[in-house]
Protein backbone atom coordinates (compact mmCIF):
# COMPACT_ATOMS: atom_id res chain seq x y z
CA UNK A 1 0.00 0.00 0.00
CA UNK A 2 1.17 3.21 -1.03
CA UNK A 3 2.31 5.95 1.85
CA UNK A 4 -0.78 8.60 1.92
CA UNK A 5 0.01 11.90 1.47
CA UNK A 6 0.20 13.71 4.98
CA UNK A 7 0.56 17.63 3.54
CA UNK A 8 -0.62 19.73 0.65
CA UNK A 9 -1.31 23.17 -0.04
CA UNK A 10 -2.37 25.04 -2.58
CA UNK A 11 1.49 27.16 -4.01
CA UNK A 12 0.36 29.47 -6.82
CA UNK A 13 -1.61 29.46 -10.24
CA UNK A 14 0.62 30.94 -13.28
CA UNK A 15 -0.23 31.83 -16.72
CA UNK A 16 3.47 32.00 -17.49
CA UNK A 17 5.54 29.06 -17.10
CA UNK A 18 8.21 31.90 -15.97
CA UNK A 19 6.06 32.19 -12.76
CA UNK A 20 6.12 28.57 -12.08
CA UNK A 21 7.73 27.96 -8.59
CA UNK A 22 10.99 26.25 -7.39
CA UNK A 23 11.37 22.70 -9.37
CA UNK A 24 10.17 19.40 -7.78
CA UNK A 25 9.28 16.11 -9.11
CA UNK A 26 5.98 16.84 -10.48
CA UNK A 27 2.92 14.71 -11.96
CA UNK A 28 0.55 16.71 -14.23
CA UNK A 29 -3.28 16.14 -14.30
CA UNK A 30 -4.81 16.56 -17.70
CA UNK A 31 -8.02 16.27 -19.09
CA UNK A 32 -11.50 17.32 -20.33
CA UNK A 33 -13.47 19.89 -18.68
CA UNK A 34 -15.86 18.28 -16.49
CA UNK A 35 -13.89 15.09 -16.41
CA UNK A 36 -13.43 15.02 -12.99
CA UNK A 37 -9.91 16.15 -13.05
CA UNK A 38 -10.26 18.25 -9.37
CA UNK A 39 -12.37 15.72 -7.79
CA UNK A 40 -9.64 13.44 -8.16
CA UNK A 41 -7.12 15.48 -7.05
CA UNK A 42 -8.91 16.37 -3.65
CA UNK A 43 -9.63 12.30 -3.29
CA UNK A 44 -5.73 11.83 -3.42
CA UNK A 45 -4.59 14.26 -1.06
CA UNK A 46 -7.79 13.61 1.48
CA UNK A 47 -9.51 17.41 1.03
CA UNK A 48 -12.60 17.93 -0.15
CA UNK A 49 -11.71 21.71 -1.28
CA UNK A 50 -7.88 22.02 -1.98
CA UNK A 51 -8.12 21.40 -5.93
CA UNK A 52 -10.46 24.11 -6.76
CA UNK A 53 -13.60 22.96 -8.94
CA UNK A 54 -16.02 25.17 -10.79
CA UNK A 55 -19.64 24.89 -11.50
CA UNK A 56 -19.09 26.06 -14.76
CA UNK A 57 -16.72 23.91 -16.94
CA UNK A 58 -14.07 25.32 -19.01
CA UNK A 59 -13.66 28.61 -16.64
CA UNK A 60 -9.90 27.78 -15.35
CA UNK A 61 -7.62 29.51 -17.47
CA UNK A 62 -4.69 29.13 -15.15
CA UNK A 63 -2.33 25.91 -14.51
CA UNK A 64 -2.46 25.15 -10.24
CA UNK A 65 0.46 24.49 -8.56
CA UNK A 66 -0.30 22.40 -5.38
CA UNK A 67 2.27 21.39 -2.94
CA UNK A 68 2.67 17.77 -1.45
CA UNK A 69 4.46 16.76 1.61
CA UNK A 70 6.88 19.80 0.84
CA UNK A 71 8.77 17.75 -1.60
CA UNK A 72 7.08 17.30 -4.92
CA UNK A 73 3.98 19.33 -6.82
CA UNK A 74 0.86 18.16 -8.33
CA UNK A 75 -0.32 20.28 -11.13
CA UNK A 76 -3.52 20.52 -12.44
CA UNK A 77 -4.09 21.81 -16.36
CA UNK A 78 -6.55 23.35 -17.24
CA UNK A 79 -9.58 21.46 -18.72
CA UNK A 80 -9.66 21.62 -22.47
CA UNK A 81 -12.30 20.70 -25.17
CA UNK A 82 -15.60 22.33 -23.71
CA UNK A 83 -17.68 23.58 -26.57
CA UNK A 84 -19.55 26.80 -25.10
CA UNK A 85 -16.73 28.38 -24.19
CA UNK A 86 -15.39 31.30 -26.83
CA UNK A 87 -13.87 30.00 -29.89
CA UNK A 88 -11.17 32.39 -29.28
CA UNK A 89 -10.09 30.99 -26.00
CA UNK A 90 -10.69 27.06 -27.11
CA UNK A 91 -7.59 28.05 -29.60
CA UNK A 92 -5.73 29.74 -26.73
CA UNK A 93 -5.53 26.36 -24.72
CA UNK A 94 -3.60 24.49 -27.22
CA UNK A 95 -0.75 26.90 -27.73
CA UNK A 96 -1.02 26.97 -24.20
CA UNK A 97 -0.26 23.52 -22.89
CA UNK A 98 2.22 22.90 -25.67
CA UNK A 99 3.91 25.57 -24.56
CA UNK A 100 3.98 24.35 -20.67
CA UNK A 101 5.42 20.60 -21.91
CA UNK A 102 7.82 22.41 -23.94
CA UNK A 103 8.93 24.68 -20.67
CA UNK A 104 8.16 23.12 -17.66
CA UNK A 105 10.91 20.94 -15.59
CA UNK A 106 10.57 18.64 -13.28
CA UNK A 107 7.85 16.83 -14.84
CA UNK A 108 8.15 12.77 -14.17
CA UNK A 109 4.51 11.41 -15.25
CA UNK A 110 1.50 12.76 -16.90
CA UNK A 111 -1.86 11.50 -15.62
CA UNK A 112 -4.40 11.46 -18.75
CA UNK A 113 -8.06 11.48 -17.42
CA UNK A 114 -10.54 9.85 -19.06
CA UNK A 115 -14.38 9.83 -18.27
CA UNK A 116 -14.87 6.14 -18.64
CA UNK A 117 -18.56 6.87 -20.40
CA UNK A 118 -16.60 8.89 -23.45
CA UNK A 119 -14.04 7.62 -26.32
CA UNK A 120 -10.80 9.83 -26.22
CA UNK A 121 -11.60 13.04 -28.40
CA UNK A 122 -8.90 15.04 -30.63
CA UNK A 123 -7.96 16.85 -27.89
CA UNK A 124 -6.82 13.80 -25.69
CA UNK A 125 -5.00 12.72 -28.65
CA UNK A 126 -3.47 15.42 -29.43
CA UNK A 127 -1.94 15.59 -25.46
CA UNK A 128 -0.99 12.43 -26.09
CA UNK A 129 1.05 13.35 -29.39
CA UNK A 130 2.73 16.01 -27.46
CA UNK A 131 3.87 13.63 -24.45
CA UNK A 132 5.63 11.67 -26.73
CA UNK A 133 7.08 14.41 -28.81
CA UNK A 134 8.73 15.34 -25.12
CA UNK A 135 9.26 11.59 -24.03
CA UNK A 136 6.85 12.61 -21.06
CA UNK A 137 6.02 9.39 -19.32
CA UNK A 138 2.02 8.96 -18.91
CA UNK A 139 -0.82 7.31 -17.61
CA UNK A 140 -4.52 6.76 -18.20
CA UNK A 141 -6.59 7.30 -15.18
CA UNK A 142 -10.38 6.02 -15.75
CA UNK A 143 -12.37 7.98 -13.97
CA UNK A 144 -16.83 7.50 -13.09
CA UNK A 145 -16.67 3.77 -13.01
CA UNK A 146 -19.60 4.28 -10.56
CA UNK A 147 -21.51 5.29 -13.12
CA UNK A 148 -21.31 2.09 -15.09
CA UNK A 149 -22.36 -1.47 -14.14
CA UNK A 150 -19.63 -4.16 -13.94
CA UNK A 151 -20.05 -5.71 -17.07
CA UNK A 152 -20.66 -2.14 -18.67
CA UNK A 153 -16.97 -1.26 -17.11
CA UNK A 154 -15.20 -4.15 -18.54
CA UNK A 155 -16.71 -3.63 -22.00
CA UNK A 156 -15.56 0.19 -21.93
CA UNK A 157 -11.94 -0.29 -20.52
CA UNK A 158 -11.25 -3.03 -23.38
CA UNK A 159 -13.12 -0.36 -25.90
CA UNK A 160 -10.55 2.29 -24.57
CA UNK A 161 -7.97 0.14 -24.45
CA UNK A 162 -8.33 -0.47 -28.15
CA UNK A 163 -8.75 2.93 -29.41
CA UNK A 164 -5.83 4.35 -27.55
CA UNK A 165 -3.60 1.39 -29.29
CA UNK A 166 -2.24 0.04 -25.87
CA UNK A 167 -1.27 -3.38 -25.31
CA UNK A 168 -1.02 -3.48 -21.29
CA UNK A 169 -3.31 -3.35 -19.34
CA UNK A 170 -1.88 -1.52 -16.15
CA UNK A 171 -1.85 1.91 -18.62
CA UNK A 172 -5.25 2.14 -17.77
CA UNK A 173 -6.30 2.55 -14.22
CA UNK A 174 -10.00 2.57 -13.45
CA UNK A 175 -11.48 4.78 -10.43
CA UNK A 176 -13.96 6.83 -9.01
CA UNK A 177 -13.48 10.03 -7.27
CA UNK A 178 -16.55 9.00 -5.21
CA UNK A 179 -15.69 5.49 -3.80
CA UNK A 180 -12.03 5.74 -3.49
CA UNK A 181 -11.89 2.34 -5.53
CA UNK A 182 -8.31 2.68 -7.65
CA UNK A 183 -7.42 5.55 -6.29
CA UNK A 184 -4.60 3.86 -3.87
CA UNK A 185 -3.35 2.23 -7.21
CA UNK A 186 -2.93 5.47 -8.96
CA UNK A 187 -0.94 7.09 -6.12
CA UNK A 188 1.14 4.04 -6.34
CA UNK A 189 1.90 4.96 -9.65
CA UNK A 190 2.56 8.58 -8.86
CA UNK A 191 4.66 8.05 -5.83
CA UNK A 192 7.08 5.42 -7.92
CA UNK A 193 7.00 8.61 -10.44
CA UNK A 194 8.22 10.94 -7.98
CA UNK A 195 10.80 8.95 -6.43
CA UNK A 196 12.23 7.48 -9.80
CA UNK A 197 15.80 8.95 -11.11
CA UNK A 198 15.34 12.20 -12.94
CA UNK A 199 14.62 11.12 -16.72
CA UNK A 200 17.77 12.98 -18.88
CA UNK A 201 16.46 15.97 -20.85
CA UNK A 202 14.29 15.43 -23.90
CA UNK A 203 15.63 16.29 -27.12
CA UNK A 204 14.17 19.76 -28.47
CA UNK A 205 11.11 19.29 -29.94
CA UNK A 206 10.21 21.59 -32.72
CA UNK A 207 8.04 24.87 -31.83
CA UNK A 208 4.36 24.65 -33.45
CA UNK A 209 3.44 27.39 -35.57
CA UNK A 210 2.17 30.54 -33.67
CA UNK A 211 3.13 29.41 -30.23
CA UNK A 212 1.80 31.90 -27.60
CA UNK A 213 3.28 31.74 -24.40
CA UNK A 214 0.69 30.54 -21.29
Amino acid sequence: MPHPIQQAEFIRAIVHVDQAPETRPAVVFAGRSNVGKSSLINKLIGSRHLARTSNTPGRTREIHYYGIDETYYFIDLPGYGYAKVSREVQRQWGPMIEHFFHEAEGLRLVVIILDVRRDPTFEDQRMIEWLESRAIPYIFAITKIDKVTRNELKKRLRALQSLLGLDDDNALIPLSAQTGQGVEDLLGVIRAAWEAPAPPAAPEAPAAEHEQEI
